[in-house]
């Protein structure tokens, strides 16, 4: 599984993401069910940090958060 594929898996999967978006160093999401979020899962993939607020979830990935964004969306 590569980067983007358990990131998506940690924000609860395809069917659970509204919306996802790139900004410097997060991806900021918007999430149908905030509780199938998987922090553990994010960082395990490499996320240096999770932010959540109901069902919007910020992921910090660090500077390829633009390249990340584009494959996650890819398999969306």
């Amino acid at each position: 599984m590569d980067k983007a594929e358990a990131i998506l898996a940690g924000l609860g999967g395809a069917d659970n993401v509204v919306e996802i978006e790139p900004c410097i160093t997060r991806l900021r999401t918007v999430v149908r069910d905030g509780a199938k979020v998987d922090d553990k899962a994010l960082k395990a993939a490499g996320a240096h940090g999770v932010m959540k607020a109901g069902t919007v979830v910020q992921v910090v990935v660090g500077p390829e958060a633009d390249t990340l964004c584009m494959d996650i969306e890819d398999l969306l």
